[in-house]
């Protein structure tokens, strides 16, 4: 599912709102999440899962087309990890 089809899953199902502001709330949401990830902080959905951001440390990496070492700097990269409702949906057991 992408952004325009949750947008206009949740406009269908509710139809009370106009699109637009579906769609306001939508960017909303995800703004949030990203800029606490941003600031580092942990962004924890309720029977959904958790975002967070781990770091990754600088190391020695290889280019595969010519196989020579290539120095990879440190960086941080976003991480989700499910919540047990979620979990136990996906394998059939709520």
């Amino acid at each position: 599912m992408i952004r325009s089809e949750l947008i206009q899953k949740i406009a269908d199902e509710n139809p009370h709102l106009y699109q637009r502001d579906v769609e306001r709330i939508v960017n909303s949401i995800f703004e949030e999440i990203t800029d606490a990830m941003s600031r580092g902080d942990r962004v924890e959905l309720r029977g959904f899962g958790a975002f967070s951001v781990k770091q990754r440390d600088a190391r020695v990496g290889r280019n595969p087309r010519t196989g020579e070492s290539v120095a990879v700097e440190e960086k941080h990269v976003p991480f989700f990890k499910t919540g047990k409702l979620l979990r136990d949906r996906l394998n059939g057991k709520a």
